[in-house]
This record gives structure tokens, C-alpha cells and sequence, in this order.
């Protein structure tokens, strides 16, 4: 073996160790059971089993509408304002706007619309296009309401449980290395086109739908273990820890995250060498959400509140003695501070 490869498989090594305990101490081992019983709360499983695409659709936009913002804020805003629902857009894409955006989810491409400044790529039809009818935080939202919309209507032929399962047929062909990758992008990469939608977002969107809406869909449970979101706190927890830098993959937090060597695959890497049945026996035994969410759940403040901005200063290595992974940890600085040579 190498050396660069006896590396490779040591930082591995690492990461399997620390993160297998982050999983003991903050993941949630009913979670499949939580997100069946808040999914059959606010009538997802009933649309799911009754193939009802508008609830599904209302469903997924107001998870859409929780990106860039805190969550409390995000449903303020919108029990204020209201919430844009299938019917509501079917009515106004049936008056036939004159905008030649609005005829499909393919015409709909740079749409442009900008609510501050009351703009968007047609000018010209601006005055009667439904999209500002809506009173949204932002134009990017609105945006995001109408690109799905015309995703579900054109692409799934209004059956969006329907088209899941094709999808995730197509894609079932064996036990091949490739198999979780195969799973989980016939059914993100499509709607990832969908104007305004962020892949964390997505990702823990369908996560949660495919985890949690019919445990007798196998593939789509299969599918849902497999979709990684990966935010600020996670990325910043494999900097930290020193994941990032023993594997060779130091990256800054954005794109990059979800690119070939990024964050998700290194959470795809270090679960697939976790045996999650040994939480709960009722676990897929490879399950990259589980890992992902017991990491964030280690660092959000809603959480454990261990491994955040607020409790380290990340001018300088972590001092926190009294976190449970502290003698573990490589305690990387997350952002040093430049040397008086680079002034």
C-alpha cells in the first residue's frame, strides 16, 4: 500500500471512530418513527398512499420556503402572508398569461422575477403575470413556487408519487458499488433544476419524504437513507475535527461540498463503514442521513449545542474541555488568524 493510500485509509479510520460516537451521543434512534408520525400529522403518508399531488406539492413548497432563514422566522412570515397552494396556481396558469415564460416548466427558465425591484425578464408582461400576486419574502421564492409547479404538471404528468416510483425503478438494477448514488440522483438531479431550490434543502426535503411516507416502498426508504444535506455546521464540524484535513480534502463551505471528494461524500464514506443497526435494529444498515443528522445535531444549537460558532471562538483551536469528543479531537482552527507577514 502507498503511502498516500495508508493515509487515506488512517484518516478514514479516524473519522469512523469519532463519528461512530457522535452518533451514539446525538443521534436520534427513533427517527424513522418520528418522521412517520409528523409526516402522517400534516397528511403527507395520506397523500403519498392516495397519490394526491397538490397536497404533496403545498407540502413541499412550504419546506422550500424554510431556506436562508430561521425556521421560526420563515413560518412568521408566512402566517402573515399566506401560502401560495396547487389550486391557487392552477386558477391563474388556466387564465392564460400573456408571458411566454408561463407555458411550461421548460419555457419557464430565466424567468427573472424580482420582487424588490418589481422586474423580470419580460417587461413587457410583467403588468398581468400572477407571479406577484403573491406576497413571498422574496422573488427567488416565488420563482421556486412556479418552477415546481410546472416541474410536477409537465414533467411528472401531475403524478409526482407516480414518477418517484418510476424513477427509482429504473435505477434499481443490482447491488452494484454505484447503487446508493444511482438511487439517490434519479430522483434529486431532475427536480435539483428546479429554479430557487437549494440542494440542502431538496435533499432534506426528500429525505424526509422518501424516510417517512410509506415504509412499504422499499426503494424509496432505500433512496431516502442515502441523501446527504449538508449545511454550515456539518462542513465546519468536519473542519474542525480535522476529518477534512486527514483526508486530504479541505475545501471552503459552498459548491464544493456536494463536488467529487466534497463533505457529502465523506459522510457517504464514513457511513458506509457504520453499522446503524447497532442504534436501532430497525435501521438500514447503511444510512448516510442518520450520520449526517446525529453530526448537525452534535453541533445546532437546538441541539446539543457542542460544535458552533457561538461556543468556539474559531480564531484559535477549540478549548472547550468539557465537550465529550474533546481528547478525540484534532481541534482544527476552523479561521486562523493571518500573520503579521501577510499584512
Amino acid at each position: 500500500m502507498s503511502r498516500k493510500s495508508k493515509l487515506a485509509a488512517s484518516g478514514l479510520d479516524y473519522a469512523t471512530r469519532f463519528v461512530t460516537r457522535i452518533c451514539r451521543i446525538a443521534g436520534d434512534h427513533r427517527m424513522l418513527d418520528r418522521l412517520r408520525r409528523d409526516l402522517a400529522r400534516c397528511g403527507v403518508r395520506a397523500a403519498v398512499r392516495g397519490r394526491n399531488t397538490p397536497a404533496l406539492f403545498n407540502w413541499l413548497l412550504e419546506m422550500v420556503s424554510f431556506q436562508g432563514i430561521g425556521n421560526h422566522v420563515a413560518e412568521g412570515y408566512m402566517d402573515r402572508h399566506g401560502r401560495i397552494e396547487w389550486d391557487e396556481i392552477t386558477v391563474l396558469i388556466e387564465a392564460h398569461p400573456s408571458c411566454p415564460k408561463l407555458r411550461s416548466y421548460w419555457h419557464f427558465d430565466h424567468c427573472g422575477y424580482r420582487k424588490g425591484q418589481r422586474s423580470c425578464s419580460e417587461p413587457d408582461h410583467f403588468p398581468e403575470c400572477p407571479l406577484p400576486t403573491h406576497d413571498l419574502r422574496n422573488g427567488r421564492l416565488n420563482q421556486a413556487a412556479y418552477s415546481l409547479f410546472l416541474f410536477i404538471r409537465d414533467v411528472t404528468d401531475g403524478d409526482l408519487v407516480g414518477w418517484i416510483d418510476r424513477r427509482l425503478a429504473d435505477a434499481d438494477f443490482g447491488s452494484t458499488p454505484d447503487r446508493a448514488a444511482r438511487l439517490r440522483q434519479a430522483v434529486v438531479e431532475p427536480l435539483a433544476h428546479i429554479h430557487g431550490v437549494s440542494d440542502k434543502v431538496l435533499s432534506m426535503a426528500l429525505a424526509n419524504l422518501l424516510l417517512g411516507a410509506d415504509r412499504r416502498r422499499v426503494l424509496w426508504t432505500e433512496a431516502g437513507a442515502v441523501m446527504i444535506a449538508v449545511d454550515t455546521l456539518v462542513h465546519n464540524f468536519l473542519h474542525r475535527t480535522g476529518i477534512l484535513a486527514r483526508l486530504d480534502a479541505a475545501h471552503l463551505y459552498g459548491p464544493a461540498c456536494y463536488a467529487p471528494g466534497g463533505c457529502a461524500e465523506i459522510v457517504e464514506r464514513i457511513a458506509g463503514t457504520i453499522d446503524t443497526r447497532r442504534f436501532n435494529p430497525a435501521f438500514p444498515a447503511n444510512f448516510p442521513r442518520f450520520v449526517q443528522q446525529a453530526i448537525w445535531r452534535f453541533c445546532a444549537e437546538y441541539g446539543l449545542d457542542e460544535c458552533n460558532g457561538r461556543q468556539i471562538d474559531d480564531r484559535a483551536r477549540c478549548d472547550r474541555r468539557d465537550c465529550p469528543v474533546f481528547r478525540r479531537c484534532d481541534r482544527v482552527t476552523l479561521k486562523p488568524e493571518r500573520s503579521n507577514e501577510d499584512d
